[in-house]
């Protein structure tokens, strides 16, 4: 990316040159046009260098884990420069998913249960072609949590086991119950509160590769997800780091940001139809415990949540869910080194924890990006900032995790 201001620059000037020369031989007419867009141009180019292109703030609890990632994942203090025409929040977000590639996945399934009788779909993807780790049993393995209402076939999933295999390791996708096309065999679906179905993942994932060294990534509502089940158990996790993307810290704020006249048109409605289809596949499991048809009404993923999630998992009021899903509650307790990538700008996710009661914690803080945008280059198909911190930070931890023991 440090050669994008190079670029800018050069272009800025090339294109101040040729304007020049197209007024000077008239074939432009008058050339005030092109006055006009040439100021406007190195305007642009000035504003975009000195105030959108920063770098991140990197805050973390303990100056070891900052050496340590400033040493062996350099991306969190490089300067990140958004796609120069799509840098706004509500732009980057709303344009990923239908940018960026989808690389094809030949995964294969599993379907494990759980002790309350359901059952949970994982997508493994196990690289046996691995040159870098060729004895399947110790091979790096990846657990991939997606987002509120996402699956192991959503873009960012996909990069992210594409950049796995170019390292030789193997991924598995943590799809959350009824979510994935199989079926709910209880009448309980999931939520970024309770832990009990991604502890089951970790330890059936564990059992079979115990001398695999493990780690984990989580985005948006699967990364609060990971972050509360780091924050309940401590150190005793098998879990050697994680990795979390755009997590919301206050449910309370993120509730009160997405619920704005636009925010709710933009976001907040389309996701609230999204979670009532979810359920409404396996209306079936539910008509004797709720009432579906309140359900269906809600207008907003809070409403959702009062008259479904909360209610599924047993808690009093929707305020009591909130509190208890909202991860900066357990930052403290985290025992294993985690590094947490959101944006300023993020409209899911508008307060920031501090990351500094916690030196197993680290959060790099981009002034822009939106919700899972990160959005770089002048055509973002192929990767985004996300998908290189990710890379370099679980490359890290496999490669030189030991160093941290030791600082």
């Amino acid at each position: 990316m440090q050669r994008l201001a190079m670029d800018l620059r050069v272009l800025s000037r090339e294109l101040s040159l040729y304007l020049e020369h197209q007024v000077q031989v008239g074939f432009f007419g008058s050339g005030v046009g092109l006055s006009l867009i040439l100021g406007f141009s190195v305007a642009y180019a000035c504003y975009y260098l000195s105030s959108i292109a920063k770098k991140p703030q990197l805050v973390t609890g303990g100056e070891s884990f900052s050496r340590f990632l400033q040493d062996h994942c350099p991306v969190v203090t490089e300067t990140y420069y958004p796609t120069v025409w799509c840098w706004e929040s509500r732009g980057q977000t709303l344009l990923r998913p239908f940018i960026t590639s989808k690389p094809p996945v030949q995964y294969r399934n599993e379907l494990i249960k759980t002790a309350d009788g359901g059952q949970i779909l994982l997508d493994w993807f196990d690289n046996d072609n691995s040159k870098s780790y060729m004895d399947a049993s110790t091979r790096p393995t990846i657990l991939l949590l997606p987002g509120l209402t996402g699956t192991s076939k959503e873009s960012y999933i996909l990069h992210m086991i594409h950049l796995s295999e170019e390292l030789g390791y193997r991924c598995v996708v943590f799809n959350n119950r009824g979510m994935a096309g199989e079926n709910l065999l209880t009448p309980r679906t999931y939520c970024c509160a309770n832990t009990e179905d991604l502890e089951t993942v970790i330890h059936h994932v564990h059992s079979l590769y115990p001398s695999a060294p493990f780690l984990a990534a989580g985005v948006s509502m699967g990364g609060m997800l990971l972050l509360n089940y780091l924050g309940k158990i401590g150190p005793k996790t098998p879990l050697k780091a994680a990795a979390t993307f755009s997590v919301g810290w206050n449910i309370f704020a993120c509730s009160e940001s997405l619920e704005k006249p636009l925010n709710w048109l933009l976001f907040n409605y389309y996701l609230t139809t999204c979670l009532q289809s979810s359920v409404n596949k396996h209306r079936h499991m539910f008509v004797k415990l709720i009432d579906m048809d309140h359900v269906m009404k809600a207008k907003s993923i809070r409403e959702f949540d009062k008259r479904f999630t909360s209610v599924m998992f047993g808690y009093q009021t929707n305020d009591d869910y909130y509190t208890d899903a909202s991860p900066y509650h357990r930052l403290k307790s985290v025992g294993i080194p985690v590094l947490c990538l959101n944006s300023v700008d993020d409209v899911f996710s508008p307060s920031h924890e501090t990351a500094k009661q916690n030196p197993n914690v680290a959060l790099v803080l981009t002034s822009y990006g939106g919700h899972i945008g990160f959005l770089e280059g002048i055509w973002p198909r192929q990767s985004t900032y996300m998908n290189r911190v990710f890379k370099q930070f679980v490359q890290a931890m496999i490669e030189h995790g030991h160093e941290l023991s030791n600082m």
